[in-house]
């Protein structure tokens, strides 16, 4: 126990220091929200793929998909690396730092208002990312939890409360740089620690030929009638695993908390550097978290007496003590990366997004910072609110929250995706066809949550109607494009004039 304390007191110690530190950083706007657009390649991609992977990955996705689809729960963790790291900054990165900081747009509303042109755009967007980020904040203490119970037997609500108030300091003392120097010490534990609690849980089992081989005599026949069908390629239920692999990789593409951080990089080599370190660390963290999953079923656990978020604590209950302090310290990295990016996310939004010349119609730079500051206590104070009222309260409406929260991803996703990505492409796309995704993307989801039964059967899984609102917009859009009013000429050539920019190359990249 003094071990865990200790460990527990040297990482908070580290991250409040690197808020201080950080302060120098955080007295403007762009400096706060963006870093002053100078964060490097390291800090970019560990940023990204610490803001992608949270507890909710580690111990509530990796338990229950490993357990629904066994081994095969790994394409999960290698589509989140392909397409939701490696395409999202090919496809991405470049675009978005060179469009956003030609419009001088510091959040996703903001990048909808100034290209389109349209005040409405900028808050609708703010208001679906006020709606929907909350929630999504609110379950990262949800896989705290059980693990807390178990390596320091101690109230949830105490971990709550401190994670909070740990993480609200360095992010109002430092804004993004502190993040960002953070999610880098953050995301080196998340690597060697997940390295290391795989070789202990396979170990436990005789190593990784035994723990498969003891897999492939797991049958359910609820799941599937096949033998073998959780040592498989593509395990029992393919179908569904793509509809998982589709939300999870392709959504990060409109997440306003993931694509804010392509508005930071510095430099043009930063993005080719990033990708490759990007990938890198979601292969290890994404892959290693699913593969350990996969092995769910070795352990005896009563998935509907304790729920999946039992699963991946009971694996590690027995591992030694210096392992399991190891994988605290993991997963409130994981956590406590996440909570900070998407508080920076959901308090510039509504303080530059709906606030600033809306309701607040002169707003200083000192003030837009301060106004800043406030809200990311607000933001975490609520987040902290609803995670303990849900596991305080006897209420079974409660449910709707912890309902909502699934929604949230592909509420955001099915929303922002398509406009996004065609507006940074695409010349001809409008201003109705934004309006539509966002109407259909958080529409759906929305309608998912309260009318679930009503859905084809397929679809009545939040996952699978997340990927279907994602693709779906990549039809809707250009289809309404083509048939709704042209945008103005003027404002699409003034937006895409970036582009045409000339740059000196190294005669190595030309040799003109």
């Amino acid at each position: 126990m003094i071990l865990k304390i200790l460990m527990l007191v040297l990482f908070f110690g580290v991250m409040v220091g690197v808020g201080i530190y950080c302060r120098k950083h955080a007295t403007d706007v762009n400096g706060f929200v963006l870093g002053g657009r100078s964060v490097g390649p390291w800090l970019t991609a560990f940023a990204y793929g610490t803001s992608y992977f949270s507890a909710v990955i580690f111990i509530g996705y990796a338990g229950q998909f490993g357990w629904k689809y066994g081994i095969a729960s790994t394409w999960i963790g290698i589509g989140n690396a392909l397409i939701g790291s490696f395409l999202a900054w090919a496809i991405l990165g470049r675009r978005t730092r060179i469009m956003t900081q030609h419009l001088d747009s510091a959040t996703m509303p903001e990048f909808f208002g100034k290209r389109f042109d349209s005040k409405g755009l900028k808050i609708g967007a703010s208001i679906i990312v006020f709606i929907f980020l909350i929630p999504y904040t609110a379950s990262l203490y949800n896989g705290l939890s059980r693990l807390f119970e178990m390596a320091f037997g101690i109230p949830y609500i105490y971990c709550i409360v401190a994670m909070s108030i740990l993480t609200g300091i360095y992010v109002i003392a430092g804004g993004y740089m502190a993040t960002a120097i953070n999610d880098f010490i953050q995301g080196i534990i998340m690597l060697f620690g997940i390295i290391a609690v795989i070789a202990a849980v396979l170990a436990s089992k005789g190593g990784f030929m035994a723990a498969l081989e003891g897999l492939a005599n797991v049958n359910d026949p609820a799941v599937s009638s096949a033998p073998g069908a959780f040592n498989s390629f593509f395990g029992p239920d393919p179908l569904n695993l793509l509809g998982v692999v589709i939300l999870t990789s392709l959504g990060t593409w409109g997440l306003p908390q993931m694509v804010q951080k392509f508005y930071a990089i510095k430099h043009e080599k930063d993005i080719r550097k990033g990708t490759v370190i990007s990938t890198g660390f979601a292969i290890i963290v994404a892959g290693g978290c699913y593969f350990l999953g996969g092995f769910g079923r070795l352990f005896n656990v009563d998935v509907e007496a304790v729920g999946f978020d039992a699963i991946i604590p009971t694996m590690l209950s027995s591992l030694p003590d210096i392992l399991i302090a190891i994988v605290v310290i993991l997963v409130l990295s994981a956590s406590m990366s996440t909570l900070s990016s998407l508080v920076i996310a959901s308090s510039s939004t509504l303080t530059i997004d709906l606030l600033k010349g809306n309701i607040v119609k002169k707003m200083t730079e000192k003030k837009e910072v301060l106004l800043i500051r406030i809200f990311v206590v607000v933001f975490i104070a609520i987040s902290a609110f609803i995670a303990i009222y849900q596991t305080q309260s006897q209420n079974e409406s409660v449910k709707f929250i912890a309902q909502l929260m699934g929604v949230s991803w592909g509420a955001l996703a099915g929303a922002f995706l398509a406009p996004f990505l065609y507006g940074l492409y695409w010349k001809k796309t409008t201003k109705l066809s934004c309006w539509i995704s966002f109407v259909f993307g958080a529409g759906i989801m929305l309608l998912n949550l309260f009318f679930r039964s009503a859905f084809p059967v397929i679809l009545q899984s939040p996952i699978n109607c997340g990927a279907f609102a994602m693709l779906a917009g990549l039809i809707i859009v250009p289809i309404v494009s083509l048939i709704s009013p042209k945008p103005d000429k003027k404002l699409v050539e003034e937006s895409f004039a970036c582009y045409e920019k000339r740059v000196p190359a190294a005669q190595k990249r030309s040799l003109d």
